[in-house]
């Protein structure tokens, strides 16, 4: 293939490494601007240059062959390159410029990074944020991700980390159910109150407390499960029982007395997320503007709330 045949085709291969990245023709043309029969036909077209099939197509989804996902990988670096041209560019001229991705876990994302985003648009407005909601570890070495928080005791090896606080875990019930049902003044007390637990394992109802030096173990019960953070603050306020909630997604219905803190003084040890949370990156010495502002901006906004 000569190098004019070669230059030809990179506009496909980089719609089809937004195909893959995307799941689906819709979705990839939607972000390209484009109409699903363009990008299909642009596929098709690097298909017949390349003598390989690279998707299987069905109505609703793709599936991406052997040498599809192949040529994937250098389709996606080469998108990845043109990217990093762009950002050398912006970096020269000292201004954040482009498009930066984050991912959170999801109830984090909602709770404390989502409201932080309005302030950090206008303060850079020529910076494009995506935020990503995800409660499965990404690898930011190995994804179109440029940040990753993650709450962990120890960040990864061959990773940057920033502090970024710390994911505790409290009780919260409403006014009117603790009038009607009493206020527990031990841990072991909770067995006779409605709890509002996850429910994502077996054991999920087994809490445990720590004070002084001093452990206890409970198992309680409720008529309400949800593994949603949102949920099980809703279902506190409204008098369900004593919900199982990170400080962060209680904070604001705290301060205005929807909700009480209980067993303020015992310090509930979760078995979801908690701990240090860490903003994680690749260890480039050299880092966009956009991304440096963003991991800027983060630590000053979340540094007052530790």
């Amino acid at each position: 293939m000569s190098p004019a045949d070669l230059f030809d085709l990179m506009p496909d291969m980089a719609v089809f490494a937004r195909v893959v990245d995307a799941g689906n023709f819709s979705v990839a043309a939607r972000q390209l601007g484009s109409t699903p029969s363009t990008v299909s036909r642009q596929i098709k077209r690097l298909e017949e240059a390349l003598a390989t099939r690279l998707l299987e197509r069905s109505t609703r989804k793709i599936r991406v062959t052997e040498s599809g996902y192949q040529v994937y990988r250098h389709c996606r670096d080469m998108a990845a390159a043109a990217s990093g041209a762009v950002d050398a560019a912006g970096q020269s001229s000292g201004k954040p410029q482009g498009r930066v991705a984050l991912s959170a876990p999801t109830a984090y994302a909602k709770s404390v990074i989502h409201p932080l985003v309005p302030a950090f648009l206008a303060a850079y407005p020529d910076v494009d944020l995506q935020l990503v909601f995800a409660d499965h570890d990404i690898d930011p070495l190995d994804s179109d991700v440029d940040l990753v928080i993650r709450a962990t005791s120890q960040p990864p090896q061959g990773l940057a980390a920033r502090p970024l606080g710390r994911v505790r875990w409290l009780l919260c019930a409403s006014a009117a159910y603790l009038r009607e049902r009493g206020v527990p003044c031990q841990p072991r007390e909770l067995a006779h109150h409605d709890c509002i637990h996850l429910g994502e394992t077996a054991d999920d109802n087994r809490w445990r407390f720590t004070r002084s030096g001093e452990t206890v173990t409970v198992a309680v019960r409720g008529r309400y499960i949800a593994n949603h953070a949102g949920a099980r603050l809703e279902a506190a306020e409204g008098g369900l029982g004593i919900a199982a909630l990170p400080e962060f997604a209680a904070r604001d219905a705290l301060a205005s007395g929807a909700v009480q803190a209980v067993l303020a003084d015992w310090e509930m040890q979760a078995r979801a997320y908690q701990g240090p949370v860490w903003l994680l990156y690749p260890p480039n010495r050299f880092l966009p503007p956009k991304v440096r502002a963003l991991i800027d901006y983060l630590q000053a906004q979340l540094a007052e709330r530790t």
